[in-house]
């Protein structure tokens, strides 16, 4: 049974919970979104049509959830490994957000999500199918023309995070992705 960490709006621990019945409560947990770029290029995936929500939409390379006593970036290493078979480069806090989404289905998104930018330089990866249908570079003109165009094509947090994560990577120059 897979556990996450409950959090207040501070981001403080205020327990941990089994993930399905946190999701099913729409309780605040921590989370994490890795954004892997290169020149001028964000890795997306396409959610597998398995996933328990979000299915079939595109969204950042990684997205998961530390388990409890696991930090943010030990977590986002150890994800990035197992759903797009890659290992990781070194990732840099950009910033965090809180959001909530419902679903269809009954389950809710209430998450302190961390957003960790890393630049890659390889080509090959071998994503995990369970996880991921689809992986590929974009560039950064084409997803915020796809987010006006079709925003619900996308996962409810990439629509909220990868404006400012493009805004970012075209304001500053890549000294801030280590």
């Amino acid at each position: 049974m897979e556990k996450v960490i409950l959090v207040n709006e501070l981001d403080q621990e205020t327990g941990c919970g089994e993930k399905l019945a946190v999701h099913q409560a729409g309780l605040l947990h921590r989370a994490f979104s890795v954004f892997l770029w290169r020149k001028g290029q964000l890795l997306l995936q396409k959610r597998a049509q398995g996933k328990y929500h979000s299915a079939g939409l595109w969204a950042n390379a990684c997205c998961s959830h530390p388990r409890p006593g696991e930090r943010v970036a030990d977590a986002a290493r150890r994800r990035v490994k197992e759903e797009c078979g890659l290992e990781c480069p070194e990732l840099k806090e950009a910033f965090s957000f809180i959001y909530r989404a419902e679903f269809e289905n009954g389950l809710t998104e209430h998450e302190f999500d961390h957003v960790l930018l890393g630049r890659f330089s390889g080509d090959g990866f071998s994503p995990d199918p369970a996880e991921i249908a689809e992986l590929r570079w974009w560039d950064l003109d084409e997803v915020s023309r796809m987010l006006r165009e079709r925003p619900e094509d996308f996962a409810a947090w990439f629509n909220l995070a990868a404006p400012r994560v493009i805004d970012l990577l075209k304001q500053t120059d890549s000294a801030i992705i280590i």
